[in-house]
């Protein structure tokens, strides 16, 4: 083994998660090393929604603590929001009764109430919660890293077992499906119109009656509107047809969006499996690998809470 990198933990994966874990690991005071495909701003976070909120996400109860760990991380940063782009931000979870919501949610958003007429046309929850503006959020994880003494390097990793050094945390979302190999980690295309913002201020997160899925997210100079969710769909390109369909579900709802100018669209895709997969695993010549995988599209909201355990399972004796 290479002595200069002798007591080095390299993180592969350089999106949220990735990061996050890096920058826990680094503040801990670990040489920390992430290697990465690809530059922050062309990894699947990018172009993430990233609205905290357990979004199909198993183990429940791990991911509720993960999330709960995540949330009072994210309400400091929203404290600074030009710096870490974390924002505080009210708006409707639709079809949600508040009052057959669980117990952990409730505890920790006593401010949840139940929608009015004019709010939203059906049952909703009107809730304020964390709204991560990922373009600026990741750079400020990854300069918060370096200053902490963190190295990123642009590499790819064909092989987590020959990474020199002699603990490897394995944060690389959809390419564990061949880099493990684990098949059970599929990708769920998610696509993004993004538009200026008519004026709006709130959130809406809705499903109608056929199932189809709705959202808008307030941004700074701009408004992103969702979503979709389709499984074991590869393709990055944006569908137009597609496109179309999401800016009317979203003018359904707030008919200013239709006449609003289109700014780009986005696609990404969501590596998910069926249970996070979170543990530590002995290699060859007393070395660990550590996997911290399979979040789906829940990755910006556990992100702090999985950073936390991966490190802890990265350190221990």
């Amino acid at each position: 083994m290479n002595r200069a990198l002798s007591d080095e933990i390299v993180v592969v994966g350089g999106g949220v998660v990735g990061l996050t874990t890096a920058l826990v690991l680094a503040e801990r005071g670990r040489q920390v090393r992430v290697r990465s495909r690809d530059p922050v701003e062309g990894t699947t976070s990018a172009v993430a929604g990233a609205l905290w909120w357990p979004y199909h996400i198993e183990p429940l109860t791990l991911a509720r603590a993960w999330a709960l760990r995540s949330l009072d991380v994210y309400e400091e940063l929203a404290a600074r929001p030009e710096e870490t782009g974390v924002r505080m931000v009210e708006g409707v979870l639709g079809e949600a009764d508040p009052d057959a919501a669980d117990a952990w949610v409730t505890d920790r958003l006593p401010g949840l109430r139940a929608t009015t007429a004019e709010e939203y046309a059906g049952t909703g929850t009107w809730v304020r919660l964390p709204l991560i503006d990922m373009p600026a959020h990741l750079p400020w994880l990854r300069d918060r890293f370096v200053a902490a003494g963190g190295t990123i390097e642009a590499r790819t990793v064909a092989d987590l077992a020959e990474v020199d050094a002699p603990v490897v945390v394995n944060c690389t979302g959809l390419a564990a499906r061949e880099l493990v190999p684990d098949p059970s980690v599929r990708p769920v295309r998610g696509q993004l119109v993004v538009v200026e913002n008519p004026g709006i201020h709130t959130f809406v997160v809705s499903t109608d009656a056929d199932g189809e899925m709705a959202y808008f997210f307030p941004q700074p100079g701009r408004l992103l509107l969702g979503g979709t969710a389709v499984e074991d769909e590869w393709s990055t390109e944006p569908d137009p047809v597609t496109a179309a369909a999401i800016v009317r579900r979203c003018a359904a709802l707030r008919p200013e969006i239709a006449g609003a100018r289109v700014l780009e669209h986005r696609v990404g895709l969501r590596p998910a499996r069926d249970a996070v997969r979170l543990e530590r695993e002995p290699l060859s010549g007393g070395r660990v690998l550590v996997h911290n995988y399979g979040h789906g599209g829940a990755g910006v909201t556990v992100a702090w809470g999985c950073a936390e355990e991966a490190a802890g399972l990265a350190t221990s004796p």
